[in-house]
C-alpha cells in the first residue's frame, strides 16, 4: 500500500492527519475529523497553547487532548532525521463515554445562539443558530477574533462586557443591539456568564434573537401612542365598547361633552347615553350587524344625553375591531358634527318633520298643502305647533331651528331627517 493509498483510506474515518512547518502552519493534512486545512489548523494551535506537540511538556508519546468537546487521541512526535523541520501527527477522536453526550449534540442544535471566547475574543466554540445571526457557519466561527465577526464599534463593546463579566465573576442578563449578516440592526436579549475551558477561564454566552419581536413591540406602542394622541387630543368624541355594550375606553371629549366625569364614564352601558328617539332603533340594528360580523363598518346619527338630560345630536362612525381570537373584540365609535346643547324636546310626527323639510327647501304654504294634501286651516295648525315646540317665530327661524337641532341632516338635499332610512325620502 502506498501514500496515496493510505491517505484514501484514512479520508473518510474520525480521525486527522497533517504535516506541520515550524511555524504551525499545516502543510498537508487529511481525514474526516475537521472540515479542511482551517480546522486542523485551529486544532493544532490549541494542542500547542496547552503546551503540547513537538517541543511541548508532554512530551513525544501519545496523549489524550480535549478540543470544542470532543476527545482525542494524539500523536505528534518531533521531527525526525537532521535537519527536519516538518513535523507530523496524528488524531483520532475517541468516545470515552458509554452513552455520548446528549449535551453536547442539544447545544449544538439548539434554537438559541450560544458561544464561547476566550479573554482576548478568539471564539472557541459556537453553534449553528450562532452561525446563523451572522449569515456563515459554525466551522467560519470557531478560531477567528470577534474583530473577524462584528464591527469595529461592536467589538470594542463586546468585549468590554466580556471584561465586565470576567470581573464580577457571575452572569449578565441583558440585551444588545449587534449588525445582521443583511446589514441591518439586530435584537438579542440573553446571558453572558464566565466558564472553564480547559484551563482558560473564558465566557461565554446564550441570546435569543428578539429583533422581529422588538420590531412588532416597537409597531404596537406607536400605535398605541397614536391612539391616545386621536382618542384624548382631536377633539372627537371616541369610545371603545366591549361586545356587551359597555364603556371600556373614552377620550376627555366624551367626558366634557356628557358632563360626566372620565373614571365614571367607564363600564356604563353604551345604550344609557343614547337618548329615547327613532335614532336609537337605527343605532341597534347596526349594533347587532357589527357584533355578528355582518358588518365591519357604519354611519348613523344618534341623539347623545348628558348627565343633566340635556340632549347633543352627533354624527357616530362605528367600526368594528376584530382581535387575534374569533369574533369581534370591541366596537369604536367616533362622533363628529357635534350639534348644540339643548333640552329633550317632544318627539314630532313624520308629518311635522316633513313639512319642516319643505320649508327649508324653499316651498310655500300652499305648495306644502297641495304635496301633503293638507287643508290651510291644517297646515296653520302643523305650524303654530312647530313655533311653539321649537320656539321659533319665523319660517326662516323654524329652518334654522330645524338644522341646528339635528332635526334636518346639514349634508343632504333635497332636506330630509337624518333618520331618515330611504335617502330619497324626507322621514
Amino acid at each position: 500500500m502506498d501514500e496515496a493509498d493510505f491517505k484514501a483510506l484514512l479520508a473518510p474515518l474520525a480521525v486527522s492527519w497533517w504535516e506541520a512547518d515550524s511555524g504551525l502552519g499545516v502543510v498537508d493534512s487529511g481525514g474526516a475529523a475537521f472540515d479542511g486545512r482551517r480546522g486542523t489548523r485551529r486544532f493544532l494551535e490549541a494542542l500547542h497553547a496547552d503546551g503540547c506537540g513537538p517541543s511541548g511538556g508532554s512530551g513525544c508519546g501519545p496523549y489524550r487532548a480535549r478540543f470544542e468537546g470532543r476527545t482525542f487521541h494524539v500523536h505528534w512526535p518531533e521531527p525526525g532525521g537532521p535537519g527536519r523541520q516538518r513535523s507530523r501527527g496524528v488524531a483520532i477522536e475517541m468516545d470515552d463515554r458509554p452513552d455520548g453526550d446528549p449535551y453536547a449534540t442539544f447545544a449544538d442544535l439548539a434554537p438559541a445562539a450560544a458561544f464561547v471566547r476566550d479573554p482576548t475574543g478568539r471564539y472557541l466554540w459556537a453553534n449553528h443558530a450562532y452561525a446563523h445571526l451572522y449569515g456563515t457557519t459554525r466551522d467560519a466561527v470557531i478560531g477567528r477574533h470577534l474583530a473577524d465577526v462584528d464591527e469595529a464599534g461592536d467589538v470594542t463593546r463586546f468585549l468590554a462586557l466580556d471584561q465586565e463579566v470576567l470581573t464580577r465573576g457571575r452572569p449578565v442578563r441583558h440585551t444588545l443591539t449587534y449588525r445582521r449578516a443583511d446589514g441591518c440592526s439586530g435584537r438579542a436579549a440573553g446571558y453572558r456568564f464566565p466558564v472553564r475551558w480547559g484551563a482558560t477561564r473564558c465566557v461565554a454566552g446564550i441570546y435569543v434573537d428578539v429583533t422581529d419581536y422588538a420590531q412588532v413591540l416597537d409597531q404596537r406602542h406607536r400605535a398605541e401612542a397614536d391612539l391616545r394622541a386621536l382618542r384624548d387630543h382631536s377633539g372627537l368624541l371616541c369610545v371603545r365598547l366591549t361586545p356587551d355594550g359597555r364603556v371600556s375606553e373614552a377620550g376627555t371629549a366624551v367626558a366634557d361633552a356628557l358632563r360626566i366625569r372620565l373614571s365614571d364614564l367607564m363600564g356604563l352601558p353604551g345604550d344609557t347615553l343614547l337618548a329615547r328617539t327613532p335614532e336609537r332603533g337605527a343605532v341597534h340594528r347596526i349594533w347587532d350587524d357589527l357584533i355578528s360580523g355582518r358588518r365591519r363598518s357604519a354611519r348613523t346619527c344618534a341623539v347623545l344625553v348628558d348627565r343633566e338630560g340635556w340632549w347633543r345630536r352627533a354624527r357616530i362612525h362605528l367600526s368594528a375591531v376584530c382581535g387575534t381570537t374569533p369574533g369581534v373584540s370591541g366596537v369604536w365609535a367616533v362622533g363628529t358634527h357635534l350639534g348644540l346643547r339643548h333640552q329633550a324636546q317632544p318627539d314630532l310626527t313624520p308629518a311635522q318633520i316633513r313639512i319642516l323639510a319643505l320649508l327649508a327647501a324653499g316651498h310655500s304654504n300652499a305648495d306644502i298643502a297641495r304635496t301633503l294634501r293638507l287643508s290651510r286651516q291644517t297646515l296653520d295648525y302643523h305650524l303654530s305647533r312647530l313655533r311653539a315646540l321649537l320656539d321659533a317665530a319665523t319660517r326662516p327661524a323654524l329652518v334654522a331651528r330645524a338644522y341646528v337641532l339635528g332635526i334636518l341632516s346639514p349634508q343632504t338635499w333635497p332636506p330630509r331627517s337624518p333618520a331618515a332610512p330611504n335617502p330619497a325620502s324626507p322621514v
